[in-house]
């Protein structure tokens, strides 16, 4: 009875670690300073899910938890300012190939009022990203910020201090 105990233990843990998603936590320099972004990482298991979402309509972004960005620069993206902090990311559509990566305050609650609306540039990709993929870059006071799934990847620039 003794050996049949770890077992049952294993057993029954192997399905909670298989269903939850992959975690992400992409991190660029820029001017110096560190930002970075921790968020879930779903499948696609054959799902057009960017397309999915109707105008207006936003994601929370990734799988589990909320989306996170967490930086030690004030950013600009154009001309839109994201002051040094922690925020909780989402993503909203637009018209057309317009996308927008909601930044909202944290609050103890959780996902507070909207600070700013980044715009994204769509473009196609080659091949598809089964696993939803953000990747930061970065490069003296210069960076690049990507969202990738399916066949699109959604992206912008951004500036530090």
């Amino acid at each position: 009875m003794r050996s049949l105990v770890p077992a049952l233990v294993l057993t029954l843990a192997v399905p909670a670690v298989t269903f939850a998603a992959a975690r992400g936590n992409p991190k660029a320099t820029v001017a110096g300073k560190e930002v970075s972004i921790d968020y879930g990482r779903p499948e696609l298991l054959g799902r057009d899910m960017l397309a999915k979402l109707s105008v207006g309509d936003s994601w929370r972004l990734g799988a589990d938890s909320p989306t996170s960005l967490k930086t030690a620069a004030d950013l600009s993206f154009g001309a839109v300012a994201v002051p040094a902090g922690e925020y909780i990311l989402k993503l909203t559509r637009g018209e057309g190939d317009l996308w927008l990566l909601n930044v909202l305050r944290l609050s103890a609650a959780g996902a507070g009022d909207k600070l700013v609306d980044v715009p994204l540039k769509a473009t196609p990709l080659d091949a598809s990203v089964e696993t939803f993929t953000i990747e930061l870059t970065g490069s003296g006071n210069a960076g690049t910020l990507a969202l990738k799934w399916g066949k699109t990847a959604l992206g912008a620039s951004f500036t530090a201090k």
